[in-house]
């Protein structure tokens, strides 16, 4: 299984942004070069972060971006969710999938249960646990 790099980056630039202590929010060209992510790929990746409510302008056109919710509201699966639908490790445990084996298959249930634990970890960090390792790692380097 691999995350795609939406995901990835849109994680990095919901940190970003959380990290940010200015009520103006912080700019997309800020978190571009901040996170050596390309402004225009950026610009997908924030576009689909205020589709999912997770990101909005902190005023008018001349504002940077803030989050919609506290840090330790927003989990990485919801992040996950603006750029894909939902965790699926296999395709025989999609909800849109009928597998024919599903009653006599016992690798059926592993996989489902793999799937559940990738699920419920990602729903169970916070942006604001990924801030607290990010402070972490910031005073060892400083």
């Amino acid at each position: 299984m691999k995350f795609s790099t939406k995901t990835r980056y849109g994680v990095r630039a919901i940190l970003e942004i959380a990290l940010s202590d200015s009520e103006n929010g912080i700019y997309q060209k800020d978190i571009s070069a901040n996170q050596n992510i390309s402004y225009k790929y950026l610009d997908h990746i924030i576009n689909s972060l205020k589709v999912a409510g997770l990101v909005s302008k902190a005023g008018g056109k001349r504002s940077g971006y803030i989050l919609t919710r506290k840090p330790e509201e927003i989990t990485i699966y919801d992040i996950h969710n603006a750029f894909e639908p939902g965790i699926c490790v296999v395709d025989c445990v999609s909800h849109n999938f009928t597998c024919k084996r599903e009653g006599t298959c016992a690798s059926h249930g592993f996989w489902g249960e793999l799937n559940n634990q990738i699920i419920t970890y990602l729903k169970s960090t916070t942006i604001a646990d990924l801030m607290n390792d990010q402070v972490k790692l910031d005073d060892i380097v400083n």
